[in-house]
């Protein structure tokens, strides 16, 4: 998966978007630090690096966020194991700022971030309202659900934290009694006045090739077809993507940024994700009777991962290349 972001001038412009992998696309007015971000990636390559055990992770429990999912909420499930909750990305060349909930309420102050996507951006939605709730225990909130819409605010601060869910993105057409994808349309009005609007696919485009084994299903660098997310309990260890890398799909998502007549900043999370085989719920995202919990290869949840987990990693490196 990567992702991507970039400024524009104009809070109602459209950009057509044509990925499978993970996007998040920052649309960014009056954030005066995106100037240093984009001096900082020359410099520092915050993507490259190792996970490293590190005992003051997790950085919020999930019985203090009940927004949490139950398919997300590994904890809830009794995963008797927690050492997947101590991993940190140390970036090989340059240090990781860690997560303040506080301070990304301060300098997002007034302003509204959207995740649009499927249930992997709801994942990460969910993280980001997590890490910045438990920072600020007392402040007043408000949670508006809805379908598509589902916005928690954090009303001292005038902070809005949405998402959207548009499983596919692209507009769904009826032709001839059947859906069809409008791969070259995106309707956002819902999204028009949003200052940070993050998309979010993966989970639902996947390759026709039924023998293609997806990211989640590497297991120490070896394709295997069975669900092998079931019982892993450490990260992989290496900082090569342990399975086959989708080069050709890069090569359109590069050539698709190049393109752009704003500037972009490419925040690629594809191969520190796919170590991860221990963080996803496997069987400890529902509640399976023992029969179905014996048969991991079928019920074991190898798509999504476990909060507190993974997505937290993600956000923390958004808020580092957003607001350093």
């Amino acid at each position: 998966m990567a992702v991507l972001y970039f400024a524009s001038s104009s809070s109602s412009s459209c950009t057509k978007i044509i990925s499978i992998v993970l996007l998040l696309v920052l649309e960014l007015l009056q954030i005066s630090s995106l100037s240093s971000v984009n001096n900082e990636k020359s410099s520092c390559n915050l993507f490259m690096g190792s996970w490293v055990y590190d005992t003051t992770y997790p950085m919020y429990n999930s019985s203090a966020c009940s927004i949490i999912d139950q398919q997300f909420n590994c904890q809830f499930f009794a995963r008797p194991d927690s050492d997947y909750l101590k991993y940190r990305w140390k970036p090989s060349d340059c240090q990781l700022p860690r997560f303040n909930g506080l301070d990304f309420l301060l300098k997002m102050r007034g302003k509204t971030v959207m995740f649009v996507g499927d249930s992997l951006g709801r994942n990460q939605w969910q993280s980001l309202i997590c890490l910045t709730s438990t920072s600020v225990p007392g402040s007043p909130t408000q949670m508006i659900t809805r379908d598509p819409l589902s916005t928690f605010k954090f009303l001292e601060y005038g902070v809005s934290l949405s998402f959207y869910r548009a499983p596919y993105l692209v507009d769904i057409d009826s032709v001839q009694g059947k859906n069809v994808l409008r791969l070259d349309y995106i309707s956002g009005d819902t999204w028009r006045d949003v200052d940070v609007l993050s998309f979010n696919t993966g989970d639902n485009m996947v390759d026709e090739d039924k023998n293609l084994p997806q990211p989640s299903e590497w297991s120490t660098g070896t394709a295997t077809m069975a669900k092998s997310c079931y019982g892993e309990m450490v990260p992989a260890s290496g900082t090569t993507y342990p399975g086959v890398y989708t080069d050709p799909q890069y090569k359109v998502l590069q050539r698709v940024i190049s393109d752009m007549n704003n500037p972009a900043y490419f925040l690629d999370i594809t191969m520190l994700s796919a170590l991860r085989k221990d963080a996803h719920p496997s069987i400890y995202g529902s509640n399976w009777t023992p029969a179905q919990k014996a048969n991991p290869d079928h019920y074991a949840d190898c798509s999504h991962w476990c909060l507190p987990g993974l997505p937290d990693i993600w956000n923390q490196l958004f808020y580092a290349a957003l607001l350093f």
